[in-house]
């Protein structure tokens, strides 16, 4: 995922006790700021090639998760809607993700090979909180962008996730995430990126600390399929096409959940380094268009790759 500001902040070098070095250059790719990017749009992608394979991830002496719990909320306000089995298939996706737990077949264990300075290895250890189907009316358009009557920026999406989180009495921390998944026709906009034109999802954070917020911005991927379908459903669904960038954001919350841990000496995270990019398939649901390359849990998902230092490329299983 392209990030969409630039990290300000000094970073020192793995080793303790070394010189500190300066954040990554300016890039659409390394940005500052909360907004750690974007899964570009399908029209602006340069999938598995270029900048984003030229070398490894680095470390930058942040904080990764060691085990994450997910929490997922669908804001469909009245006059909104999401596919028949959207939010099943996606809670069914986070909860096959957790079934599987320290498993090697699936683009998950590719994340056990990075570490931080405190808690050392992640481990593949996750789970799903809870959900909510949030129908809480939407604020008056905070921007405008190309495809969608209404538009909210990041800070409103923040704010939704926050009074959902104090609603529910959930708890945030830096081992905690938070996806906010919009219905059919919501656009959103941060900065002068905007979904379907420059970006499919992001993923954030604010506050810090134990308190620290850690979100993902998942507008309606198949709003705009020709911007964010990766084009297989293998469960017949429009949820098939937003799952396969939930993982990436997912992945990415993971390994840098607040921008200062890993990624390349271009800013690319280990999602960005492999967007669009699916690997080998290993079967069909049945149907035209409904080819999946992960088996996770009981489920069967069409994903991008994720980079593997170990393997200085994109895997789908193992590192």
């Amino acid at each position: 995922m392209r990030r969409l500001v630039m990290v300000l902040a000094v970073v020192g070098l793995l080793t303790a006790g070394a010189a500190p070095v300066a954040a990554a250059a300016p890039s659409p790719s390394h940005p500052a700021g909360h907004i750690l990017g974007i899964v570009p749009a399908r029209n602006g992608a340069k999938p598995g090639g270029g900048a984003a394979r030229v070398s490894n991830l680095s470390y930058h002496n942040g904080p990764v998760e060691h085990t994450n719990t997910v929490y997922a909320i669908y804001w469909v306000p009245s006059g909104y809607t999401v596919s028949t089995n959207y939010v099943s298939l996606i809670n069914g996706f986070f909860g096959n993700v957790a079934a599987d737990n320290g498993k090697s077949s699936n683009v998950y264990y590719s994340d056990t090979q990075y570490y931080d300075n405190v808690n050392g290895f992640i481990t593949y250890a996750s789970s799903l909180g809870g959900s909510l189907l949030d129908t809480h009316a939407l604020p008056a358009s905070g921007c405008s962008d190309s495809y969608t009557a209404v538009c909210l920026t990041d800070a409103q999406l923040q704010a939704e996730i926050q009074r959902v989180i104090t609603a529910q009495g959930w708890s945030p921390g830096p081992s905690t995430e938070f996806f906010l998944f919009t219905a059919r026709g919501i656009g959103s906009c941060a900065g002068s990126s905007c979904a379907f034109s420059q970006y499919c999802a992001y993923h954030g954070w604010s506050g810090s600390g134990a308190g620290v917020v850690l979100y993902a911005n998942m507008p309606y991927a198949d709003t705009v399929p020709a911007a964010c379908d990766a084009g297989q459903h293998p469960n017949n669904d429009d949820a098939d096409a937003t799952i396969n960038v939930a993982s990436h954001e997912h992945n990415e919350t993971i390994t840098d959940e607040q921008g200062s841990a890993w990624y390349d000496r271009r800013g690319y995270e280990n999602g960005d380094k492999c967007a669009w990019n699916f690997g080998k398939v290993l079967g069909s649901t049945g149907g035209s268009n409904t080819e999946y390359n992960q088996l996770i849990g009981t489920g069967k998902y069409f994903l991008q790759q994720e980079w593997s230092n170990h393997s200085s490329g994109c895997v789908l299983t193992g590192i």
